[in-house]
Order: structure tokens, then sequence, then C-alpha cells
């Protein structure tokens, strides 16, 4: 089995493709169990990605967030195959 390749998805309220940023496993984790509330108020995030580069969110701006695995392939946002 592949290692897991967990990334913050973010699709944003005006559309188009989502962004993803990679993670690590120890950082998906935490996140994760915040994306509600930030998208919820819209708050602003710094994210630490797997190459540790510091990206701001402003979740305002995000429809939808969600920490996926990337060695999954997905066909239907929220489903996988």
């Amino acid at each position: 089995m592949a290692d897991p390749k967990p990334a913050l998805v973010l699709h944003l309220a005006t559309g188009g493709e989502p962004l993803l940023f990679a993670l690590t496993t120890e950082g998906s984790g935490e996140l994760a169990g915040k994306l509600a509330q930030l998208v919820k108020t819209g708050a602003v995030e710094t994210v630490t990605t797997k190459d540790h580069s510091e990206v701001a969110i402003n979740f305002a701006h995000v429809a939808a967030a969600y920490v996926d695995d990337l060695t999954r392939k997905s066909t239907v946002f929220g489903m996988h195959g």
C-alpha cells in the first residue's frame, strides 16, 4: 500500500478548479479538526505545507475545505473509488 499523501483541498466560492496543498500526516490531522470552524467564521489561518512553506488562507472565500488522501482517486466530490 502506498504511503498516504494528505492534502488540503479548497473549493473557492467563486468556482474554478480546487486548490491543493500537500500536508504532513501530522499537520493534516490537526488542521482537519479545525476546518469546519474556519469556514464557518471566515477566519484567516496560516497553514504549513509539506515542504515547510507557510500559506495564509482567507477562509471567507472558501465554499468547501477538507483534507484528502491524494493516493486515492476521487471521481465525485467526497467519494472515493
